[in-house]
């Protein structure tokens, strides 16, 4: 098998970008682009499912963003937050960070897309910084230096939205990358306590946590790939009508509840087919209890 169908072969980063301990900006500015290219790398992989590696990274983004206003939410009050809205429901303060990054990843990147990713942000003003992102783009700067600007003029105007500063510092080194869809990185590595960081430290910082997002994107990656194989494996083996469009739900999304597979023939049957799924280990029921599961790779 080719090297890039084969998630065992995904290769992790090499030591010296992820163990020296330098401040030297020059040195860490090299570390964080040989990460950024080993991702690109890493990205290519066919066996990568990129959609639910993204719904993913977009849930631990949001925990982190809860975490740093100081709330109490984790990964699985965000899931149960979305898992379970109704038409109409408000997700609560916590939830709206969630929605924020799973809407900003789930489709490529545009300015409708971060409208709809940010809706309390006033669209004059959104449309003000992907101007911006767009003419840094062309002036081909660093791209982690590029991001850090970003951030600190959106937390400038807006310092309690902490979300949409992390959203469009990504969004910039996405299109620096030339990727079409946004990756939670910078947010994934950024501690509450850099964010208070005079500026020079601040970039040190940010080149630091591109380097510990890409750790954390790789491991995410070739996880994934072995549970989207194991899922893919076993898959011919079910035999319920729909479950093929089935099993592509669990390949896009971080956790999924019996009543989003409408595909299948009732809500009973998707129970069912969920816990086959389990019995077979392609999947992982996410919350421990007996009602309101939610089910994901």
């Amino acid at each position: 098998m080719d090297s890039l169908g084969n998630h065992d072969n995904i290769p992790m980063l090499p030591n010296w970008v992820t163990s020296a301990r330098k401040d030297d900006p020059e040195a860490l500015a090299v570390q964080a682009g040989a990460a950024l290219s080993h991702l690109c790398l890493v990205l290519k992989y066919d066996t990568v499912p990129v959609d639910l590696l993204r719904a993913r990274l977009a849930l631990t983004a949001a925990e982190s963003c809860v975490g740093h206003m100081g709330r109490p939410e984790r990964r699985a009050d965000l899931r149960d937050a979305l898992g379970f809205l109704h038409p109409g429901d408000q997700p609560g303060p916590a939830g709206d960070v969630y929605m924020a990054w799973r809407r900003a990843v789930e489709r490529p990147i545009s300015l409708g897309a971060l409208e709809r990713a940010l809706p309390h942000m006033p669209a004059d003003q959104i449309a003000h910084r992907w101007s911006e992102v767009g003419k840094n783009r062309q002036r081909l700067q660093n791209p982690v230096a590029s991001a850090a600007l970003f951030f600190r003029s959106v937390q400038l105007d807006h310092p309690r939205e902490v979300s949409a500063a992390l959203i469009f510092a990504d969004v910039s080194i996405a299109l620096a990358m030339g990727w079409t869809h946004m990756l939670p990185l910078l947010s994934l590595g950024l501690k509450r306590i850099d964010m208070r960081k005079d500026d020079e430290d601040f970039r040190r910082a940010s080149y630091r946590a591109v380097v510990a997002g890409t750790i954390e994107v790789v491991r995410d990656a070739a996880t994934l790939s072995g549970r989207a194989a194991r899922l893919m494996k076993v898959a011919p083996k079910l035999r319920a009508r729909g479950a093929d469009e089935a099993v592509r739900v669990f390949l896009t999304q971080d956790a999924v509840a019996a009543t989003d597979l409408n595909m299948l023939r009732s809500e009973r049957s998707a129970r069912r087919f969920c816990d086959r799924l389990v019995e077979l280990e392609a999947v992982r029921e996410l919350t421990g209890r007996d009602t309101f599961r939610l089910y994901g790779l």
